[in-house]
């Protein structure tokens, strides 16, 4: 399935991102109502990474123009902000309709749509022992195929071995990582990322050094590590957001250039304006 994946990410700021086909929401900043006008109807499920308010804060206005039984909210489950907001929201518009609030576990899966699941897993940008309180999300597709040892069989010999065996017997599940969110985090584990088809993720800053002096609390990404790292995995595009607007736009392109060259990156790569929607992202001019 192609995605159409529309965005705004400016770190301090607001960041969300819209996947149409899938009425996937991630994350909730301020302007996902605003820019997304009537296609913000088409969300279902909303998974939020953690309760900074730059990420959740565009819920109060979807929750008055949107909310019902059939949008479910879902955050990590020790992020108690989201217990609060939902019972502001429900005194502040109580003749609205009621989304379901959903704390999630590390590697819990949730079916959305179809053949797709999303599943949240703990990373390190609220690095507190014991406390769920942040999370990268991925989109997974399951499909289900023939076994490779009944690939040279005609139809009539695997229908035989279907009725006397079952479907479960000539048939194998596959799962693949279509898309994962990073949200907020520092580079970390390379593995969480490897061989997903999209790749989004945060690059707060532009150098390691730049990390080292301003990861003192919570914690996040420089280009230069996102870099590093997918030039050691395998991913088949990259988008780059939530940059500091301490940078002007020119800087972050040279910066993201340079790396490219460095690490000789042949994958097409994606970067959020500051302080705009970006509008079907895939389909844009990548970087590169």
């Amino acid at each position: 399935m192609k995605l159409t994946i529309h965005g705004y990410s400016t770190a301090l700021f607001a960041t969300w991102y819209f996947i149409e086909e899938l009425g996937l929401l991630f994350d909730a900043g301020d302007g996902v109502v605003s820019n997304l006008l009537g296609k913000a109807g088409k969300i279902r499920n909303v998974f939020v990474s953690h309760a900074d308010r730059d990420h959740l804060t565009g819920l109060l206005q979807y929750n008055q123009l949107f909310a019902k039984e059939s949008l479910n909210i879902h955050y990590p489950k020790d992020a108690n902000s989201f217990k609060h907001l939902n019972e502001f929201l429900m005194r502040f518009d109580p003749h609205m309709g009621r989304a379901k609030w959903k704390p999630l576990n590390d590697l819990e899966t949730i079916a959305i749509k179809n053949s797709y699941s999303v599943q949240g897993f703990e990373n390190r940008h609220i690095d507190v022992p014991n406390q769920l309180k942040s999370l990268s999300y991925k989109v997974i597709e399951t499909k289900s195929k023939l076994k490779a040892k009944f690939s040279n069989l005609n139809s009539k010999e695997i229908v035989a071995i279907k009725k006397e065996k079952g479907e479960g017997y000539i048939k194998e599940e596959t799962k693949t990582d279509v898309l994962i969110y990073s949200g907020d985090t520092p580079v970390y584990d390379y593995s969480k990322y490897d061989k997903c088809k999209t790749l989004i993720h945060e690059a707060t800053f532009l150098t390691k050094e730049e990390t080292k002096n301003k990861n003192n609390k919570n914690k996040h990404s420089s280009l230069e590590e996102v870099m590093e790292m997918v030039a050691n995995i395998s991913i088949e595009k990259l988008v780059l957001g939530h940059f500091s607007s301490r940078y002007d736009i020119d800087t972050i392109d040279e910066n993201i250039k340079q790396q490219i060259k460095h690490y000789n990156i042949k994958i097409p790569v994606y970067r959020m304006p500051i302080g705009k929607m970006e509008k079907d992202i895939l389909n844009g001019k990548p970087i590169n």
